[in-house]
């Protein structure tokens, strides 16, 4: 095993450690951080790094943490967001944030203020619970309606994000019980407890379509990163080699 790839699975132990000793439901995961901080994490994640701030939801509001002195967080706001908030993932100088009946579009671009610019909502499924990315002009929810989200179907969301303050929802895909989901480049893959780690065709973001399942475990997040997919599972870390992006070669499992 060489030297970067056990630099890898001890940054993946620590996150874990992180999710566990901050778990308040299913949903919590370890820090989403952008590019420019160096790392990045789960789309089920409750907390995010983006440049100097920490952004952090509980089930009704977002706070916001000066960290340039990282020994001495400053909480700098709290705002109130809606109700059964669950999920947060930083895009650029946006912030999607999922909750059990829609997802919140903010603005950091004022990093201490962050600001509603849109909500995006599912005419088909009215409540659930729903993890989010946000990839170019197109976001992906997963819509899980299983206990105790409520609600009768289950979907991977498209929702088209090219004016922001209005986010339509244009299609959508059936599944059966969605988690964690992670894109790299024209490929999504999402975790479902169900049909397994699917490998989804996004070339054409309105019309994915599944590649493949991998059934190896049961997934629940994962964290596309340096041509590697790091995966949370029932049977802890897996390790895929994402070179091929539509083809996951498994590494380890730790």
């Amino acid at each position: 095993m060489n030297r970067n790839f056990t630099l890898i699975i001890l940054s993946c132990l620590l996150m874990q450690c992180t999710k566990s000793s901050t778990s308040t439901s299913s949903t919590t995961s370890s820090s989403t951080l952008n590019s420019s901080t160096g790392g990045k994490g789960g789309s089920t994640a409750r907390f995010a790094i983006a440049g100097n701030y920490l952004y952090s939801v509980d089930e009704i509001s977002l706070k916001a943490f000066d960290i340039s002195d990282p020994i001495h967080p400053v909480l700098k706001n709290t705002v109130s967001v809606g109700f059964d908030i669950e999920t947060i993932f930083p895009f650029n100088d946006k912030l999607f944030i999922g909750s059990s009946t829609a997802v919140y579009i903010y603005s950091i671009e004022d990093p201490s203020k962050p600001t509603v610019l849109g909500t995006a909502l599912s005419p088909t499924v009215m409540r659930r619970c729903d993890p989010v990315v946000a990839k170019d002009t197109v976001a992906f929810a997963t819509l899980r309606s299983s206990a105790p989200c409520g609600g009768t179907r289950s979907v991977l969301a498209v929702y088209d994000i090219k004016e922001i303050t209005n986010p339509v929802e244009r299609s959508t895909l059936t599944l059966q019980e969605p988690y964690g989901l992670g894109y790299d480049d024209d490929v999504l893959y999402v975790c479902d407890k169900v049909l397994g780690l699917l490998v989804i065709d996004i070339k054409n973001p309105y019309q994915p379509s599944v590649i493949k399942a991998i059934t190896e475990a049961v997934y629940s997040d994962v964290i596309p990163y340096n041509h590697m997919l790091i995966c949370w599972t029932n049977a802890g870390i897996k390790f895929y080699d994402i070179s091929d992006n539509r083809n996951p070669v498994f590494l380890a499992n730790i």
